[in-house]
């Protein structure tokens, strides 16, 4: 008989993280969010933002639930001088008052790369030190945390949860179950600013060397490391 009592840690997590997937994932964001903010996780989750083009939606609903919630951003030295812009935009616009911003740490940098061109020869390396390893330091101390995944960007995204574990933690996909109009009406109704290079032809935006712009027709993610097998910087890879 399986004894959740001294089963260790991440079985721990895997069941909780089915029981909250059972209860929430039929609810609105705003009410998975809600749940998770205020009842199960109070005070001890935070929200992992890219600040790219979709992330106002996520941001906007944290934000009337709780302006105070820790946002957790990912400076990785190459992103697009224009993600930085909006970030500030819409700290200032949603009234978001705990932006914690991490970077890479200077030691990997200079140790792994120097020249800011491992991105060329290693990009999962790349993308270890510059994001992976900075994220887990950010998660320290949360039992929970949230991202904006949603399955309609396909790939390893196409069977979400709206709950489920990572590791030693929870993870939670609120916005899984939302398609591209339905962002698009969110915005809309919302009157939130669009990224500065979405009218640019950029549809996900990540680190300027792995970003391109997507043609009509493509998917959204497409325009990330275009001509290489990689669709995840490595966050979201990570063993449960």
């Amino acid at each position: 008989m399986f004894d959740l009592m001294t089963a260790p840690e991440n079985a721990k997590v895997k069941v909780r993280a089915s029981e909250l997937n059972g209860l929430v994932s039929y609810l609105p964001p705003q009410e998975v969010l809600r749940a998770i903010l205020a009842e199960e996780f109070e005070g001890g989750v935070g929200v992992v933002s890219s600040f790219g083009t979709e992330s106002a939606v996520l941001l906007h609903m944290v934000a009337e639930i709780d302006p105070t919630t820790p946002i957790v951003f990912l400076d990785t030295g190459m992103l697009f001088p224009e993600t930085l812009a909006y970030r500030d935009e819409l700290q200032k616009r949603l009234g978001l008052t705990d932006i914690r911003v991490f970077t890479p740490d200077p030691e990997d940098h200079a140790r792994l790369d120097p020249e800011d061109m491992l991105w060329s020869t290693d990009v999962d390396a790349c993308c270890g030190y510059r994001k992976v390893a900075p994220l887990a330091k950010a998660l320290e101390g949360f039992g929970a945390w949230i991202n904006g995944r949603k399955r309609y960007h396909g790939d390893t995204r196409a069977n979400l949860t709206v709950v489920e574990p990572d590791g030693d933690r929870i993870k939670v996909n609120p916005l899984a179950t939302l398609d591209g109009q339905e962002i698009q009406s969110y915005f809309i109704a919302h009157h939130l600013p669009l990224h500065p290079l979405q009218k640019l032809g950029f549809s996900s935006i990540g680190c300027m060397p792995c970003t391109s712009r997507t043609a009509p027709g493509e998917a959204a993610r497409a325009g990330r490391w275009r001509g290489s097998a990689k669709t995840e910087c490595g966050i979201h890879l990570s063993e449960v």
